[in-house]
């Protein structure tokens, strides 16, 4: 892929998203087998759409059209947001994993609505 194309990876709410999708992968990886299909597969779903969608919205033609994918990817980050609490409700989080990853949610969500405003 040419380089001009990846120009999303110099964009900080990318790189902060990006980030938080791979500690949710990893913290991920300690839940009971039996939530693979449960909340392990949800919390990832929603939490590297985030980024993906930054992504997508990023190749189209057009700030209409990343306005639209970067309001998909907040949506996505509010579902984050309360599958990271139902996580630390049901015990397959503790209080520190939730504090780190509901961290880097909430930065995500800081840089990602001053760029949806800023478009």
């Amino acid at each position: 892929m040419d380089i001009e194309k990846k120009r999303y990876k110099r964009l900080p709410v990318w790189q902060k998203a990006d980030e938080m999708a791979y500690h949710v992968y990893v913290e991920t990886k300690k839940f009971p087998a039996e939530e693979l299909y449960g909340l392990t597969s949800q919390l990832r779903r929603a939490a590297l759409s985030v980024p993906t969608n930054i992504v997508e919205g990023h190749a189209k033609q057009g700030k209409k059209v990343l306005k639209q994918f970067c309001n998909i990817a907040l949506g996505s980050l509010a579902e984050v947001e309360y599958l990271l609490e139902f996580c630390l409700k049901v015990g397959l989080f503790n209080n520190s994993v939730y504090e780190t990853l509901g961290s880097f949610r909430d930065e995500v969500g800081r840089l990602l609505w001053k760029f949806y405003r800023g478009l």
